[in-house]
């Protein structure tokens, strides 16, 4: 794909490439240069309804075809994708800021993702259940919703837009993607694949704002699954959407201001790696499982901080296209504002800053959204740096004197995503877990997602799981069935 401002692109409708109905175009952005790289449809109601007919008109012979049939088309997405990683990878460094070697986890990822969910298929079972009466044969049926939305964030549009697809593909669903408004070109190149790849109508990829696109499939009455990863913000707007026109099944994937609590006994040189490795500085902090909130116990804090500091300098920052760069540019001019705001906000609240907190030095980076790894110290829980997720390359770190004080700390935020927990003490990492509200926790670890293992989160985290056998079921519906005297 040849970037720049003439490159107009087009979104996935009823197996057709097209622009969208109202002409409008949205431009994506370089994050690292602010220059103009391609357009893409500005979708509206009228869009999302065109891709909802297709995708209803689709379903059911989507269905029909059956577990291997619908396995091999996943399969062929999935070879394809790779077959084009380095093009979609040239693609989504710069639209998206994230770097080459972050991405190309995400491709293999995407891959790994259809290739798990085809593999699954055959866990589409129902149940038979035994009766109080001897004549009588109850059976449960597992059948597709129908229709499924998905509403993919901007740190990964490649994997979201695939791997948390394939669920909803598997079980027999046609689907509708939206992808991020400020990152939604690699989408377009997704488009074009499954165009060659799936029956017409089944996979749909509309493009546009949230205000636009977004809230227009939460609106659609006959779309009464969705799928959405972002802020717990637009969230409750998805729902209050939603309940105006049906009642649907939403799952969210939302934000978290994770704690990485490091007891005295533990293992400080790998604790440090780990708070470093867990902010996710890699993804410029844009991520919601990053371990923000280190709580260190007193005994080893000024330690601690020293060791952060040294490992954080240690980032090189770049160009995101260059193997030498760990970590790139913000995503967006409103989310590089946002960051800087939130530094302005926590040095006024009195944290102390000992690492980064500008625009880094040098001609390279006048231009684009850049942010040097920040780190905080000093943080106490009632500063807005401690409670509220950034979304940005910050980490804070905070300091606790007794178990209870910790998990009150961890516990003390409106998200329960991720936790870490590090010490050599089985039953001081039991409390722990057991005390813990999150949805997703490492004992003496960080950072990865466990192939098969269920990822959500407690409170405004969100509801329901990914990643494991539950998505898959999630996009089925329990038909009872019932036969007596037989």
């Amino acid at each position: 794909m040849k970037l720049g401002p003439d490159n107009k692109r087009a979104m996935l409708i009823d197996g057709e490439l097209t622009e969208a109905a109202s002409g409008q175009w949205i431009e994506s952005v370089n994050p690292a240069t602010e220059d103009v790289i391609g357009l893409v449809p500005a979708a509206d109601a009228a869009d999302v309804d065109r891709a909802a007919w297709a995708a209803k008109a689709a379903y059911p012979a989507w269905h029909a075809l059956g577990i291997e049939g619908r396995a091999e088309c996943l399969r062929e997405y999935a070879r394809r994708i790779q077959a084009s990683a380095q093009a979609l990878l040239d693609v989504e460094v710069a639209d998206t800021g994230n770097t080459m070697a972050a991405l190309r986890g995400d491709v293999n990822a995407a891959s790994w993702g259809l290739n798990y969910y085809a593999g699954l298929g055959y866990e589409l079972k129902g149940e038979s259940i035994p009766a109080t009466t001897p004549d009588n044969l109850h059976v449960t049926l597992r059948e597709p919703y129908g229709i499924v939305g998905r509403i993919v964030p901007f740190n990964h549009p490649i994997m979201f837009a695939t791997a948390r697809t394939a669920a909803a593909l598997m079980a027999g669903n046609a689907v509708i993607v939206k992808p991020p408004e400020t990152s939604s070109l690699s989408a377009t190149m997704l488009s074009e694949i499954a165009r060659d790849v799936f029956p017409r109508g089944v996979m749909n990829i509309v493009t546009g704002t949230g205000r636009g696109a977004g809230d227009a499939i939460a609106r659609h009455r006959d779309i009464k699954r969705i799928a959405f990863i972002g802020s717990p913000q637009t969230a409750r707007q998805i729902q209050r959407s939603a309940a105006e026109v049906c009642v649907k099944h939403i799952s969210l994937e939302l934000g978290g201001k994770n704690p990485l609590i490091v007891y005295p006994d533990a293992d400080v040189d790998g604790a440090v790696d780990a708070a470093v490795c867990g902010m996710n500085f890699l993804w410029q902090g844009q991520s919601c499982g990053s371990t923000s909130r280190l709580l260190v116990h007193d005994s080893l804090y000024e330690r601690f901080v020293e060791g952060v500091v040294e490992r954080v300098k240690e980032i090189r920052i770049g160009d995101p296209r260059s193997p030498d760069s760990s970590m790139g540019p913000i995503n967006s001019k409103a989310q590089h504002e946002k960051v800087l705001g939130y530094i302005e906000v926590a040095m006024q609240d009195g944290a102390r800053l000992v690492c980064g907190g500008k625009r880094p030095a040098g001609s390279a980076y006048t231009r684009g959204y850049w942010v040097e790894p920040t780190v905080f110290a000093d943080v106490t829980p009632d500063m807005r740096i401690a409670q509220e997720e950034v979304f940005g390359p910050i980490l804070s770190i905070m300091r606790w004197s007794d178990a209870e004080q910790a998990i009150t700390m961890a516990n003390g935020v409106e998200y329960g995503l991720t936790a870490s927990v590090w010490t050599r003490d089985l039953r001081t990492a039991m409390q722990a877990v057991r005390r813990l509200d999150a949805g997703y926790i490492w004992v003496n670890g960080v950072g990865t997602h466990f192939k098969g293992v269920p990822f959500g989160g407690y409170k405004n985290s969100g509801v329901g799981r990914e990643e494991g056998i539950e998505e898959m079921l999630s996009y089925t519906e329990t038909k009872a069935v019932n036969f007596l005297g037989t």
